[in-house]
């Protein structure tokens, strides 16, 4: 006799959650756990009809259709908007007494548990949180069984069924840290109940990720951020860990056309500007690195970008004569975005190059051609805070005295914060003050002229570090000091 359907049940409506900038998840493998609460509905007509089918005169159901359901599971982000996901999953029992006249019972219970294979679509949100969706396929295996007392009497009382079937599902996802996530998720499971028919059972749960990739990040040297100005495109200058505040390092400033590697006539003045300080400073190493947009396939482009960087390398080592064992070139194609590609502004200034300098102490007495120097000075403020510290006297008087010796440059103040304020306009007028209070301690007690001084606050926009420790929120509340040369007349 057919007894139990498993109806369907609506899916919760979750609430999204506000939160913070974005984030970007890496490939990776990941595994982790969900508790929840599963429900299914039984067909309580049929059981009634079925019974009075039998000769039965009257009949009541009384039904236990919710339970506790978990699931296991493990899987492989292929990037930021998709993954594959698989594990095992126990949706919990559900049953129903049914009583009759002439007086008997019956009572009849099912349980499902199996495997699931899923695709897993990703729609970042913020940086800390996502929303997903899935669609795959689950193996569920039932076993049922029914007794009867009274006048009603089970032929058969066990059945076992295993079945392949759809599941579908939604959720959404926070990252407390790079490695560890909370996961809200509604599923929806179509299964077979032993008896031939088909129904759903709806699965909510709440559950913790490990993203398995991300437990010990790759040390890199840090990034100070990018200088956009009208005429040139930005420039990127990495900032080994070591004493940051007291080292000081040349700019590389150079694009590229689409799908070329060959250096432009313009661009081999950069180029020597940068042969110029790695000249001065003999114990000094350079990685040369290569970047591209997204146009065309994503191999080509990372082999693109490390041909831009050999031809660089090649430049320096032949015309300008540094040993080739102190330069070194890699390609990271496009994958270290400055801008969007969805322009083409964009995809110029995301076709670049980048130098990474082992930086010297000091650039006093160095005369460049017509570019930009950073002074990558991390220095570091209180939460909330602006105020200039005393600790940083030392370092601001050789921004002074390199201004004095050279009073052609002019010097941008670039103000940042970390990820703390309540809004982006708070951050963005704290990083203002920040820079403002340095030109002002540079006109104050060095006498450097103001019309030489621009302070720009950029906020929480250009981070260098990741928001998620208080020691990254620190490295992103700093001040960047641009050195800008005067352009040689045409």
């Amino acid at each position: 006799m057919k007894i139990m359907k498993l109806g369907t049940q609506g899916l919760i409506a979750l609430a999204i959650l506000s939160c913070t900038q974005v984030s970007a998840s890496e490939p990776g493998w990941y595994g982790g756990f969900n508790l929840g609460k599963s429900n299914a509905t039984i067909d309580d007509e049929r059981i009634v009809n079925d019974l009075l089918s039998q000769g039965f005169t009257q009949a009541q159901i009384a039904d236990d259709a919710k339970d506790n359901g978990w699931k296991l599971f493990a899987g492989y982000q292929v990037n930021k908007n998709l993954a594959f996901e698989g594990g095992y999953f126990d949706l919990g029992e559900y049953g129903f007494t049914a009583t009759t006249l002439p007086a008997g019972t019956l009572n009849g219970n099912v349980r499902f548990k199996g495997l699931n294979l899923d695709v897993v679509g990703i729609l970042p949100l913020t940086e800390k949180f996502s929303a997903f969706a899935r669609a795959g396929l689950n193996a569920a295996k039932a076993n049922s069984s029914f007794n009867g007392t009274g006048l009603v009497n089970v032929l058969d009382p066990n059945h076992n069924e295993r079945d392949i079937n759809y599941k579908v599902g939604v959720g959404l996802e926070y990252a407390f840290t790079q490695s560890l996530s909370m996961r809200a998720e509604a599923e929806r499971y179509r299964v077979n109940d032993t008896l031939n028919n088909r129904g759903d059972v709806d699965l909510i749960s709440l559950g913790l990720v490990y993203r398995f990739n991300k437990a010990a990040p790759v040390q890199e040297p840090k990034q100070a951020p990018v200088v956009v100005e009208p005429e040139v495109v930005p420039a990127v200058v990495v900032v080994p860990e070591v004493q940051a505040t007291q080292e000081y390092c040349s700019v590389l400033d150079m694009e590229f056309e689409i799908d070329k590697d060959t250096i432009q006539r313009e661009e081999k003045e950069r180029i020597n500007t940068l042969g110029t300080f790695l000249t001065k400073y003999p114990e000094t190493t350079a990685v040369i690195e290569g970047h591209s947009d997204n146009v065309g396939d994503s191999q080509y482009n990372m082999q693109l970008s490390l041909r831009r960087a050999q031809s660089v390398v090649a430049y320096l080592v032949d015309t300008v004569r540094i040993a080739p064992n102190r330069l070194s070139a890699v390609g990271y194609g496009d994958t270290r975005p400055l801008s969007d590609n969805q322009s083409e502004d964009g995809k110029r200034m995301n076709r670049r190059i980048n130098a990474v300098i082992a930086c010297a102490t000091d650039i006093e007495g160095l005369t460049v051609a017509p570019t930009r120097v950073t002074m990558a000075m991390n220095m570091e403020f209180d939460v909330n805070k602006d105020e200039v510290k005393p600790e940083f006297a030392s370092e601001l008087r050789k921004v002074a005295n390199f201004l004095r010796a050279n009073p052609t440059t002019t010097a941008t103040v670039e103000g940042h914060t970390g990820n703390v304020q309540a809004t982006p306009e708070i951050a963005m007028a704290i990083s203002q003050r920040r820079a403002e209070n340095v030109v002002n301690y540079l006109v104050d007690n060095h006498g450097i002229a103001r019309s030489r001084l621009t302070a720009e606050g950029f906020g929480r926009t250009r981070r260098t570090a990741y928001n998620a420790t208080a020691e990254g929120q620190q490295e992103n509340r700093r001040v960047n000091i641009i050195i800008n040369y005067a352009k040689k007349p045409k």
